[in-house]
This record gives C-alpha cells, sequence and structure tokens, in this order.
C-alpha cells in the first residue's frame, strides 16, 4: 500500500465534499418523453416494482426534494415522515386505479406537456403532466396518469402519480 502525503489526502476529502452528499436519482429517465414511455409501458403490464422505481423514492424525496419545500421550514411544523407519508399514500392509491383503468393497454407516446412549471432551484416540479398519446388502433388522445414530473440535473422522474381533475 502506497502512503498517502497530507495534502493528497485533503484533496481527495475537499473533491468528496464537492460532489455534495445525495446520491443522484436512479433509474431516472433522460426526457419526460422517455419516462411517459416508461410509465405507460409499466401500467400496461401491470408493472407496480418498475412503477415505483419511476417514482421518486423516501430517499431522493428527503435530500433533494425536502430541503427545499415550504412544507420543510421550521414555521410550518410539518415532520418529514407526515408530509412523505401523505404524499406515498395518495400517490399509491391513485396509481392503483390508474393501473386497473389501463392495464392492458397499449400507447404511442407523441408528446408530454405540463400546465405550469416550479422551480426550487435544484430541481423543477412540473404541474399536471398531459401525455398525448395514440391507441392501437390510431385514435390520439390526452392520458394524464401521473400528476407532476420532477426534473434534477438532466433526469426526470414522478413526482406524484396524483391526478387531480
Amino acid at each position: 500500500m502506497i502512503p498517502l502525503r497530507p495534502a493528497v489526502f485533503v484533496l481527495i476529502l475537499l473533491a468528496a465534499a464537492a460532489c455534495g452528499s445525495s446520491a443522484p436519482l436512479a433509474d431516472g429517465a433522460a426526457s419526460p418523453d422517455a419516462l411517459a414511455r416508461a410509465v405507460l409501458e409499466a401500467i400496461r403490464t401491470n408493472d407496480r416494482a418498475g412503477l415505483a422505481r419511476l417514482a421518486v423514492s423516501e430517499r431522493e424525496f428527503r435530500e433533494h426534494v425536502w430541503p427545499r419545500l415550504p412544507a420543510s421550514r421550521p414555521e410550518r411544523n410539518l415532520p418529514f415522515s407526515y408530509v412523505w407519508g401523505e404524499l406515498r399514500q395518495k400517490s399509491d392509491a391513485a396509481l392503483a386505479a390508474t393501473i386497473q383503468r389501463y392495464r392492458g393497454r397499449l400507447f404511442e407516446v407523441m408528446t408530454v406537456s405540463f400546465s405550469r412549471a416550479t422551480d426550487y432551484v435544484e430541481y423543477k416540479v412540473h404541474r399536471e403532466a398531459t401525455f398525448r398519446v395514440r391507441d392501437s388502433t390510431g385514435n390520439e388522445s390526452d392520458l394524464r396518469v401521473c400528476g407532476s414530473l420532477l426534473e434534477k440535473d438532466g433526469l426526470w422522474k414522478v413526482f406524484s402519480y396524483v391526478v387531480d381533475d
């Protein structure tokens, strides 16, 4: 083993600290269209584990999202566990209904649009995601199967499967 000189050791520590403490988003898609295709395929095949991977995980929410949310401010007095639990419970219930409705159906994604985006400096939440799709008979329609998408460091994930109509 080669001993490290103190200056080299300090440089390694500084480089590691500069990389940040939070890991990048896992299983993020390169674009909203790619994410929409993956979500619709997972719904078609009833791949609940795949749908969970496409959504923000508890770790990702804690490390990437929570610190910038207004709900995280001390004066709001909302614990992380409450906010995460509510989001996950509502998202899971909405997803179950969506799977029931669209399972087995094949869609081609044409475009993805949003009503608006909220910039939280380190990430954006794109709200009211609408997938313009073509079904197997050639008919085009708009699908709302997730409420919001998260964009961070060039990667996209489902923020919530809750669709507010």
